[in-house]
Order: C-alpha cells, then sequence, then structure tokens
C-alpha cells in the first residue's frame, strides 16, 4: 500500500491546516481556499492561465455538486414561507406542542425523531421532511435553532449515518474493502456508535445548556428575516393572509399526509439519496402551487414566482460562503483529476486518499496504534465533506493492520467507518452539514463551530474503547 507523495500532497495538507486554523478562529476562509485552489493548479498544470482557470472551474464543480441540496433547501424554504404566513404552519405544529413543552425535550425529541427517519432514508431527505415542521415548535418553547440544528445533524448525519444499519450502505463499503461481511462490520459497530452517539449529543447539550446560561450561545442565523412575521422561526403567521379556518384545518392535515406517502413511496420503491430527496422536493413544489394560488387568490400566478425566488435567495445566501472551501476540498478526491488531468502517482485514488495510506504505511503495528490510526484515516478521508468516499480506504487499512495484529478486523473497519462518516458525513465540514443548517436558517460554519468538541471527544472516547474490543 506504500503510495509515493508528491509536493501536491504536501501543499493540500499545509492548506488544510491552514483552512481549519481560521475555522477555528473564526475568520473567512474564501481567501485561503481561493490561494490553495491557485497553488495545486499550479503544480498541477505549471501553467498561469491553468491555475487561474482551475480557480473558476473548481466553483462550477463544487456547485454543480451541491446544486441538489441548493434545490431541496431553497424549495422547502419557499413552501414553509408560504405555510407559515397562512397560519397553516401554526395549525399543522400544534399537536407537537404538547410533547415537546423544553428545550430539553425539544432537542432529544428532534434528535431521535431524526434519528429514527434517517435510519429508514438516510439524513437529507429526514432534514428536509421534519425540519420546517419541528423547528418552529422548538425555538417557541425556547430551543434556539442553532441547538435544533445540532440535534438534527448529531442524531441524523451522526448517529444514524455512521450505524448505516436499515440501508447499509456504509457497512458494505467497508466490509467489502476489509473482505469481511457486512454482518460482521455491522455487529462490532453497535457499541462503537452507541459510544460515540451517548457522548457526543450529551456532550453537545451539556454545553449548549451552559452557554445559555452564561448568555454567551449565539444564535448563528444567517437570515433575521427568518425571525421577522411570515419568516420560518415567525412565532406568528403574517396577518396580510387569510385563510378560511376549515380550509387551513383541511390543508394541516393533508401536508403531513402527502408527506408521509412519500416516506412510504421511498419504503415501497426502495428510493434513496437524491432520489427520495427529488421526491420530497417534487411534494413540496406542488404543495407551494397549490396553497399560494388558495391564499393569494388572483395574485396566486405570481405569487409562486415570489416565493421560489425568496427560497433561491435564501438558499445561495447560505451557500455562498460554502462554494469556495467545498471547492478547494472536493479537489482531494476525484475533482482533482476532472479539473487538472493525470497528474497524481499511478494507482493514485486522490490526494486525501494518498495521504490516509502514506499515514498507515509509518505507523507501528500495534491494537492500540491501529485503533488510533483508524480514527485518524478515517477522519482524514473525511475532509472532503463526503464521508463515503473514504470508507473503502478505511476498510483497506482495517484489514492491514489487522492481519498484522491478528486479530479486531470487524473493530477497526467499524471505527473507521464511524470516524469517517462523523467528520465528512455532515457533523464537522461546513458544506457537509448544510442540510440541516440551511433549514434551521444558521452559519453552516458555526454549527460545525458547535459539533467540534463534542465530535472530537466523543472520537477520543470511542477510539479508547475500541482499543479494548481488537
Amino acid at each position: 500500500m506504500d503510495i509515493q507523495l508528491l509536493p501536491i500532497h504536501w501543499v493540500y495538507l499545509v492548506f488544510i491546516g491552514f483552512i481549519l486554523a481560521l475555522l477555528i478562529k473564526r475568520r473567512d476562509t474564501t481567501m485561503i481556499c481561493v490561494v490553495g485552489i491557485f497553488a495545486l493548479g499550479l503544480l498541477a498544470t505549471e501553467t498561469l492561465s491553468g491555475s487561474v482557470s482551475g480557480v473558476f472551474n473548481s466553483f462550477i464543480y463544487a456547485t454543480k455538486e451541491l446544486m441538489g441540496t441548493i434545490m431541496i433547501i431553497s424549495i422547502i424554504v419557499a413552501m414553509s414561507r408560504v405555510l407559515i404566513r397562512t397560519g397553516i404552519n401554526e395549525t399543522m405544529v400544534a399537536p407537537l406542542t404538547k410533547f415537546l413543552r423544553t428545550p430539553a425535550l425539544a432537542f432529544w425529541g428532534i434528535g431521535i425523531i431524526m434519528m429514527v427517519t434517517s435510519w429508514f432514508f438516510w439524513p437529507s431527505p429526514g432534514v428536509a421532511l421534519i425540519g420546517a415542521v419541528l423547528l418552529p415548535v422548538a425555538v417557541r418553547v425556547g430551543l434556539p435553532a442553532l441547538g435544533a440544528a445540532m440535534a438534527m445533524n448529531l442524531f441524523g448525519h451522526g448517529i444514524a449515518l455512521s450505524g448505516d444499519y436499515i440501508i447499509q450502505g456504509a457497512p458494505k463499503l467497508t466490509a467489502d474493502a476489509a473482505g469481511l461481511p457486512v454482518a460482521s462490520v455491522m455487529e462490532a459497530s453497535v457499541p462503537l456508535v452507541i459510544v460515540m452517539g451517548v457522548v457526543t449529543t450529551v456532550t453537545a447539550f451539556w454545553l449548549m445548556r451552559r452557554d445559555l446560561k452564561r448568555g454567551t450561545f449565539r444564535s448563528g442565523l444567517v437570515d433575521k428575516s427568518m425571525e421577522e412575521p411570515g419568516g420560518l422561526l415567525s412565532s406568528e403567521p403574517d396577518t396580510r393572509l387569510h385563510m378560511a379556518p376549515g380550509l387551513k384545518r383541511l390543508l394541516a392535515i393533508l401536508i403531513p399526509i402527502l408527506f408521509a406517502l412519500d416516506v412510504v413511496a421511498m419504503f415501497v420503491l426502495n428510493l434513496q439519496g437524491g432520489d427520495a430527496t427529488a421526491l420530497v422536493g417534487g411534494t413540496a413544489v406542488f404543495i407551494l402551487i397549490t396553497v399560494t394560488l388558495l391564499s393569494h387568490r388572483n395574485e396566486g400566478i405570481e405569487k409562486i414566482t415570489a416565493y421560489l425566488i425568496e427560497g433561491f435567495v435564501f438558499g445561495f445566501k447560505v451557500f455562498g460562503p460554502v462554494i469556495p472551501i467545498a471547492a478547494f476540498f472536493y479537489l482531494g478526491d476525484s475533482a482533482f483529476t476532472d479539473l487538472f488531468g493525470k497528474v497524481l502517482p499511478e494507482g493514485s485514488h486522490g490526494i486525501v486518499n494518498d495521504l490516509g495510506v502514506a499515514l498507515a504505511g509509518v505507523v507501528p503495528l500495534n491494537g492500540a496504534v491501529g485503533a488510533v490510526t483508524l480514527s485518524v484515516v478515517g477522519a482524514i478521508t473525511g475532509l472532503d465533506g463526503s464521508g463515503f468516499s473514504g470508507i473503502s480506504l478505511a476498510g483497506s487499512v482495517a484489514q492491514l493492520f489487522a492481519t498484522a495484529i491478528g486479530s479486531g478486523a470487524p473493530v477497526l473497519t467499524a471505527l473507521g467507518q464511524v470516524s469517517a462518516i462523523w467528520v465528512g458525513g455532515g457533523t464537522l465540514i461546513p458544506w457537509a452539514l448544510i442540510p440541516a443548517a440551511a433549514i434551521c436558517g444558521v452559519s453552516p460554519f458555526e454549527l460545525a463551530r458547535r459539533n467540534l468538541v463534542p465530535v472530537l471527544l466523543g472520537l477520543s472516547v470511542t477510539t479508547v474503547v475500541a482499543m479494548f474490543l481488537v
């Protein structure tokens, strides 16, 4: 598994350090990302024009990769605005207020609902399905929007996705790479997922409660209009729109039924990932059109476009700061070859994976070091924001260590999977946790910062537990 590291690899690693340092210091990363893309392009093409063009092309690449998420978030927000301004949302969520009466109940309630939904349909459709409905309730009982985003994020993209026990996409990838049965990896992952989930969510909740009492908990909102009447976080509907109480109640019943039918369709038709998200998005468009025509009447045709524009403005406002940093980190995977050609060493699977392989090749082989290495390799491969692109590498590295140690292959494989998905699947990398951040109207960078300490602590404890299980 030896791999030749080129200057490109080291430059990429140096800029990762710069970017992480700026994120921790709450500074903007756009400039350093652009400089990093330019430097990598200059090394790859050895021409000024090629490196300058690479900056623009990397932005295009990142936008294409993120477009599906941009669209679903924009459409859901557009639909949510008209539901709130008509008061339908208020009627729809009224029964839930009986259960989510305190910030603590809202945090754990939203988290558990998100986790169960994500087990069956993966996190992105889950965020779209429950975020717009439960967020106003949570905010009304005192849970900040950023706290709701943390709950959806940690339970959905963290606990549910790292185990992936129903759809089994993650354990199949890692098990195949390690040459193990999927069932063995899933069984080995259960204690690790439980430890990681408990430590991370309890720590996040405790830190949030502490900072709320101190008055130092940042709202993280990127769109203050969400708090205004008619906004997603408004406690009251826009009084300019009136709808007959009977019609309002009817729509409040029909809309959840439509989304419930989406859930049934996902299960029956085996829709996952982008297909499941597209079904939710299409349903939201038809709900938007219907409610707008019923509430605005003669002006409804024009108002449909106005709501869509409002949603798209919100979506691109959230994604604007993310595209440059996503563009840089996508270069760690297949984007580099697509944009700059085949300049990496023979047998390379991308800059990030090469760095992970190189790390595994220079550390001693024993159980404790193996557990630490798998956590680090998984975290490094997760830096591209996918979570899934590097878990095959984690399986291969686990097989290497298990062969040398003589045992522990399922545990090490599961540990690499948990580490890669918690870091890259949507809890620490800002552009990966955009769905939860956008639907709650908070900064993905602020959400990543709030998750940092709980996730790092969780990974540390989980790694120690894995050492005893190897």
